[in-house]
């Protein structure tokens, strides 16, 4: 029998509560966050987005940079960085004292004004003062041999003239011995002859043996004369050393410290420092200049590939770095041989300086304009436009969107400009090798292809 079952009826729900104020400021703060998170992020990726593109696309940046072909004017001008010095400087150098090198002990700095007489470089003189000391030793030495030897020529001289008037009165007597052999017998009278040959025999040989020890008295006396000298030339060798070792200026004006050119050891493309107190210094080595600066000139180094466009009396276009404000103007004097290893060939070119001005000094750096010729109604690209490989001279001219090798001959060039022959006034050049440019566009956007986020 199924049971009935009788339906509850439902409760009412209870009613809710009315929000209050709290409750919806907190609400639409969370909303509020909620967007501005989203507009945040929607913002990074549009960021990101534009970046890659601009990347991948072919902008102004991976463009190939390109200048036009011009006729006109050329200046072929030259470049170079020089150092001012004096002419007809006077060069201190180390004295030849014999010696395998000396020491600098005093050495003005470089750009020191100085007088006529003062004092620039000296050298360590020990070596030269214990030769003087010891050739002024011999010499007082030799002066007590040369007393001696005189005392003893004069005392033998004395004895031999009185060996020479014995022998004198031993001849006179026998003479006279012999007057009385008429009246003796013949052996007395025999005795006589015989005495008197060996009185004269005597004398003769006391004779010879006398200029024998004269001779070799004065021998004696000019030997030790000469050790004297000797000792009085070597005492003078050292004094004059002493004071060739102290080198000073013979005229007025500045000190210029020469380049060390020692045999230390130096690693390659390296060079010693200018000499300074306790260097050594072979004997003939110039240590430091005067140089006279009533004229001046510049020591410049320039590139091989130049040698050939400069000319003595070219004109030179002079800026000093010290003194800015003044214009100078000189003129090439002397190009000289090229030094340097294989890479890096270079040649000395000296400069002369028109005119000069006080507020010139030694070793002012000067920047040099050289103007080698000038060409007119030529056609010019800049320098960067040329190319060169396996002795041929080309250029890479626009054609459509593209870039194609075209060969050129080359007339002059400078640092600047290229004067060549073989285009059209107009034309546009390729600055870059456009292929280079290309794989650097290429690498550039597979880099930005792997920095986006994942």
């Amino acid at each position: 029998m199924s049971q009935l079952i009788t339906p509850v009826p439902a409760q009412p729900s209870e009613p809710r509560p009315p929000l209050n104020n709290h409750r919806v400021r907190r609400v639409w703060r969370k909303r509020l966050f909620a967007l501005v998170s989203i507009c945040a992020i929607v913002a990074a990726v549009l960021f990101i987005g534009i970046r890659v593109y601009r990347t991948i696309q072919p902008g102004a940046e991976n463009a190939v940079p390109t200048a036009k072909v011009q006729r006109g004017d050329v200046n072929l001008t030259i470049t170079a960085n020089g150092e001012l010095r004096g002419q007809n400087p006077q060069i201190l150098a180390a004295p030849m004292t014999g010696g395998a090198e000396l020491h600098i002990t005093t050495l003005l700095k470089a750009g020191t004004p100085v007088k006529e007489g003062q004092v620039v470089v000296a050298f360590d003189t020990s070596e030269q003062e214990y030769k003087l000391k010891e050739a002024e030793a011999d010499l007082a030495e030799a002066d007590q041999h040369i007393l001696q030897a005189r005392a003893q020529q004069e005392a033998q001289e004395e004895e031999d003239r009185y060996a020479l008037e014995k022998a004198q009165t031993d001849v006179k007597l026998a003479e006279l011995d012999m007057r009385k052999n008429p009246l003796l017998p013949q052996i007395s009278a025999r005795q006589n002859e015989l005495a008197l040959a060996a009185a004269r025999d005597h004398l003769a040989q006391l004779q010879q043996n006398l200029k024998n020890r004269a001779a070799t008295g004065t021998a004696g006396v000019a030997i030790q004369q000469a050790g004297k000298a000797k000792a009085e030339a070597q005492a003078l060798t050292a004094r004059q050393n002493i004071e060739a070792m102290t080198l000073k200026a013979n005229r007025d004006g500045y000190v210029s410290i020469d380049q060390n050119q020692g045999e230390g050891i130096v690693f390659w493309g390296m060079s010693l420092p200018p000499y300074q107190v306790g260097d050594s210094v072979r004997p003939g080595m110039a240590v430091a200049e005067i140089p006279d600066l009533k004229y001046w000139e510049i020591e410049a180094n320039i590139g091989e590939l130049d040698r050939g466009h400069i000319a003595i009396g070219d004109v030179v276009d002079v800026l000093i770095i010290a003194v800015p404000d003044q214009k100078f103007t000189g003129h090439v004097k002397d190009v000289g041989g090229t030094t340097g290893p294989p890479w890096n060939r270079r040649f000395v070119c000296k400069l002369g300086l028109d005119r000069t001005s006080p507020e010139l000094r030694p070793g002012m750096t000067a920047r040099l304009t050289i103007t080698t010729d000038r060409l007119q109604n030529v056609l010019w690209i800049p320098s960067q436009a040329l190319f060169e490989t396996g002795g041929r001279s080309f250029v890479y001219i626009k054609s459509g969107k593209s870039f194609s090798p075209k060969d050129v001959k080359l007339v002059r060039r400078n640092e600047a400009r290229v004067v060549v022959t073989g285009l059209h006034e107009g034309d546009i050049v390729a600055l870059a090798n456009p292929a280079d440019v290309v794989k650097k566009a290429s690498r550039r956007q597979t880099s930005a292809i792997q920095n986006l986020p994942r």
